[in-house]
């Protein structure tokens, strides 16, 4: 019985290979991003302008309210989500090309090297990762890059230890084989014959890796150590909650859309992987 590559097989359209789950968290992310991009760009108000109306309730005016400064909820929110998703995909895409490169090496070639990685790959991962970023935030500063950089690459073992254990599967199976005995080279077969069957997984980790950044950043700048010139929601959050009695909206709103754009990713991610395991298999 030949295995089937099933990306070779037959087409993957998202939409249709998601559960409802994984289209309700599709949608959320959609909503997010359509918040975080035509909203800002449409809105009259500045997330930095004050004006006179402090603390203002949800009204015809500013829809979300305003802060103690005068400033536009919507606004703020808006600006806000773009660095929240934006730490979000550029961290996991750092920690997702890390780990596919580290897993997929590690799972291909095997023996000593592979032994002598997944420790170093071990060693990572027993290290709490919030109070290790943490500490090299404070030590090397609150610049968003910065953070971005500091949860890559402390993000990507989860994904080489998935990656690989897909990995040391797909090279037993005869698609695999056959490649190797027409004298493919290595990169050529985990490129084109082994990655393609991860995808799904890849894209799994991706979704979870994403919504931890944005996580994780969001308590780095509860706490204060932000990139206070680039607003996040975690910041929000952290600006609004002196004001949580006679200014709700402040913080609830930020924190409403943190908490939806997360659900969304986690849902998108459980979407996924049911879809690849409902299309995976041998013939």
């Amino acid at each position: 019985m030949n295995a089937v590559n099933p990306f070779h097989a037959k087409p993957w359209p998202v939409w249709r290979a998601l559960n409802p789950s994984g289209r309700t968290g599709l949608l959320l992310l959609l909503t997010a991003l359509l918040l975080c991009t035509a909203v800002a760009w449409m809105l009259q108000h500045s997330p930095s302008t004050m004006s006179e109306a402090l603390r203002e309730p949800p009204g015809a005016a500013h829809w979300l309210g305003t802060d103690d400064l005068g400033r536009d909820v919507l606004a703020r929110v808006a600006y806000g989500g773009q660095i929240s998703l934006m730490v979000g995909a550029f961290s996991a895409l750092i920690a997702v090309s890390i780990g596919v490169a580290v897993g997929a090496a590690c799972g291909y070639l095997g023996g000593a090297f592979d032994a002598v990685v997944m420790r170093v790959t071990e060693a990572f991962q027993i290290i709490p990762r919030f109070f290790l970023a943490l500490i090299v935030v404070a030590l090397v500063g609150s610049g968003i890059w910065k953070i971005i950089l500091v949860l890559g690459l402390l993000s990507w073992p989860a994904t080489a230890r998935v990656v690989r254990a897909q990995v040391l599967v797909l090279r037993k199976e005869e698609f695999v084989l056959a490649a190797i005995m027409g004298g493919a080279s290595t990169t050529r077969v985990i490129g084109r014959h082994i990655l393609p069957n991860v995808a799904p997984i890849i894209a799994v980790s991706a979704s979870l890796q994403a919504g931890s950044a944005i996580l994780l950043e969001s308590f780095i700048s509860f706490l204060g150590l932000g990139d206070v010139a680039h607003p996040s929601w975690g910041l929000l959050l952290q600006q609004g909650q002196l004001f949580i009695r006679d200014g709700w909206w402040i913080s609830t709103f930020p924190g409403l859309a943190l908490s939806l754009t997360i659900l969304g990713l986690n849902l998108l991610g459980d979407g996924i992987r049911a879809a690849h395991g409902d299309t995976t298999g041998t013939s």
